[in-house]
């Protein structure tokens, strides 16, 4: 492991729920660059449970109160999908910069709203994809970008399985909730076709995009039988390649996520793991200038750390952006609203012309 850095990024931890707990928290505190500074939230009986277990050095039970505190330089909004934009807007205005869980926002318009501010802030802004940090597909982008030349297709999947969550407690930290935490005015899961394209369907349109490129428009199908509810994408990347990806929810099988990609010099095979196991994805690149694959090894595969230092590299040294930008998250919605609009109307839709939620 690298040795830690002497310059450092202090961050505040907006909300302790499950996000948190389970990924950035621990995160902050074993990141090189970065400390867990504070941590925000209404909860006191959670937050300072919190506080207590991860050594953060201050507590705060106002957001705002946070927010004007000096000493702070970055916040990660770890809320529920509602208050990503709300949260986001206050931490640019007060100059922080943000690192924010996915998905970016609920709609297209207040998107926008957020693009509008992060540009007129000058500040970082960075959206909680952190598959980007998984070093089996860094590994693929780079064959793409350098050797493989132009992109023939993209299949892709993402098909959550109903025996994720025998899995993931197994290797979770046990999740602390109180009563006395906030929630959105509506029950997120109400709607599960909504909640499973925000959950799940931005992790598989923000894999897409990384790998392949600006997505134009889609066409969409969706069936909803014996408690499986599956997307079946047909994509026009702006490159040009064909795309097709399959979110399937719940899956009677593993945990079912991955790629194939075919270029005009070689091919790339990726299997991904659940990402409570913090296992690089298996990508193999096939070059066909010598007829052999290739596969990284990617033993550090705790994206949700690499996302943090990333997010401290931009900030403290200037370098390029690695995750995803608000261009990216923007992106990412208006694809969510096209696939939604598309099963609707039972046509292609150009994400261009996008309003609206999912």
């Amino acid at each position: 492991m690298p040795s830690d850095s002497d310059r450092r990024l202090r961050v505040g931890v907006l909300g302790a729920g499950q996000i948190a707990q389970a990924a950035h928290f621990e995160s902050c505190t074993k990141a090189v660059n970065a400390d867990l500074y504070a941590i925000c939230d209404v909860a006191d009986d959670l937050r300072e449970r919190m506080v207590i277990t991860h050594g953060a050095e201050k507590s705060y039970d106002d957001y705002d109160r946070m927010l004007a505190d000096p000493d702070l330089d970055a916040v990660i909004i770890a809320t529920a999908d509602a208050f990503h934009v709300p949260a986001s807007l206050r931490a640019l205005a007060a100059g922080k910069h943000v690192l924010c869980e996915k998905p970016m926002g609920l709609t297209v318009e207040e998107c926008l709203d957020l693009k509008a501010a992060v540009e007129k802030s000058g500040k970082v802004f960075q959206v909680g994809h952190m598959k980007r940090f998984d070093a089996g597909l860094q590994a693929a982008r780079a064959f793409i970008g350098d050797e493989m030349g132009e992109m023939v297709a993209l299949k892709a999947w993402y098909c959550d399985s109903t025996h994720r969550y025998p899995m993931t407690d197994a290797v979770q930290p046990l999740i602390v909730t109180s009563a006395n935490a906030r929630k959105p005015s509506a029950n997120p899961k109400a709607d599960l076709r909504r909640y499973y394209m925000l959950a799940h369907g931005c992790h598989l349109i923000d894999t897409a995009r990384y790998l392949a490129g600006d997505i134009v428009s889609v066409q969409a199908r969706l069936s909803e039988r014996a408690g499986i509810w599956c997307w079946f994408v047909d994509v026009e990347f702006a490159t040009g390649a064909l795309g097709h990806l399959d979110l399937t929810v719940q899956v009677r099988m593993d945990w079912h996520e991955g790629f194939q990609i075919y270029g005009r010099n070689g091919s790339v095979l990726g299997k991904t793991y659940n990402p409570w196991y913090y296992k690089t994805s298996e990508v193999d690149i096939f070059r066909e200038a010598d007829g052999a694959t290739h596969r990284v090894l990617g033993a550090d595969g705790h994206f949700y750390r690499r996302q943090v230092e990333g997010f401290a590299r931009t900030i403290l040294d200037g370098t390029p952006m690695e995750g995803a930008g608000i261009d990216d998250g923007l992106a990412s919605v208006q694809a969510m609203v096209a696939i939604a609009r598309s099963v609707e109307t039972g046509r292609p839709a150009a994400l261009a012309d996008m309003t609206g939620g999912v």
